[in-house]
């Protein structure tokens, strides 16, 4: 373990292991580093693997100010920097790829080589004001199934309840009912339940400010413009719509995409619930 402190003083805990080319993982919403166990097991034999406890999260210090992408997209910038790393390559999942798409916004791709992109569509909060480009992005991922979700974030009366419940007294049932949701039935109750003690590390209260913030930002504008080689991977059965990933492939010039079927672990923890096919698609798409 190793640790940076951030511009703002808030100091960050990361997971390391192997020696090479640098892969930086980035946990999603109330991710730990920890989870990403299997990658850095299994990829270290080759890479120089690092993976982020974002502020609040895990082992990372828990400030009561800056739950916000872009202040983690700071915050990443800072380990970056902090680390003097270069040619990076960036696996990000879930909320982690919004964080990811902030960095590039805000501060180019100088210190990056390659771009994984794992669960995790472009929006998350159907908006009204969409031009037809974007609505036709949406048809991908808003179907008339997902706005019946009562837990869904596809729309705003559903996001203001579910991020009131996480905030409110029952905020670690209501993830413990969410999270449990995004594995397959391959997970045992086990490893589901270790997911979400992890996860349970981040006060409820800045998971409710951090979601919220997260499922109103739209980087349409952001992805289209992305120019690093990138491989995308999703979840056939996944809450994230996995034509949504098909979306990005189709506006990221030579991208590369890969859909696990369910019966593969394709929901929203493919890292994970198939963690050799996972880590053998990285590797091959690192080189």
């Amino acid at each position: 373990m190793g640790k940076v402190t951030t511009s703002d003083g808030v100091t960050l805990r990361y997971l390391e292991a192997g020696s090479g080319a640098p892969l930086v993982m980035i946990p999603g919403w109330s991710q730990t580093a920890a989870q990403y166990k299997h990658q850095l097991e299994g990829l270290s034999t080759r890479y120089h693997v690092i993976a982020l406890d974002m502020r609040g999260h895990g082992d990372s210090d828990k400030p009561s100010h800056g739950y916000r992408i872009s202040r983690f997209a700071k915050d990443l910038h800072d380990v970056l920097a902090a680390l003097d790393l270069t040619e990076v390559n960036l696996l990000s999942h879930s909320l982690g790829c919004a964080v990811v798409w902030c960095y590039l916004d805000m501060f180019g791709p100088r210190r990056i080589d390659k771009l994984i992109f794992v669960d995790q569509s472009p929006f998350l909060t159907e908006n009204p004001s969409w031009s037809k480009f974007e609505r036709d992005a949406a048809a991908y991922a808003l179907t008339s199934e997902q706005r019946r979700d009562p837990i869904s974030l596809y729309e705003i009366k559903n996001l203001i309840d579910a991020v009131t419940s996480l905030a409110g007294p029952h905020g670690e049932a209501v993830t413990r009912a969410f999270v449990g949701g995004l594995f397959t039935e391959r997970v045992s109750e086990e490893e589901k339940a270790w997911a979400i003690e992890r996860m349970l590390m981040l006060p409820r209260a800045y998971a409710a400010c951090l979601i919220y913030d997260h499922a109103l930002q739209s980087w349409f504008d952001v992805v289209t413009r992305i120019d690093r080689p990138t491989l995308l991977i999703g979840g056939k059965a996944s809450q994230i719509p996995w034509k949504s990933m098909q979306w990005m492939h189709e506006h990221i010039p030579g991208s590369r995409l890969e859909i696990f079927e369910e019966a593969d672990g394709g929901k929203h923890f493919t890292f994970m619930e198939n963690p050799e096919t996972f880590n053998r698609l990285v590797a091959d798409f690192i080189g």
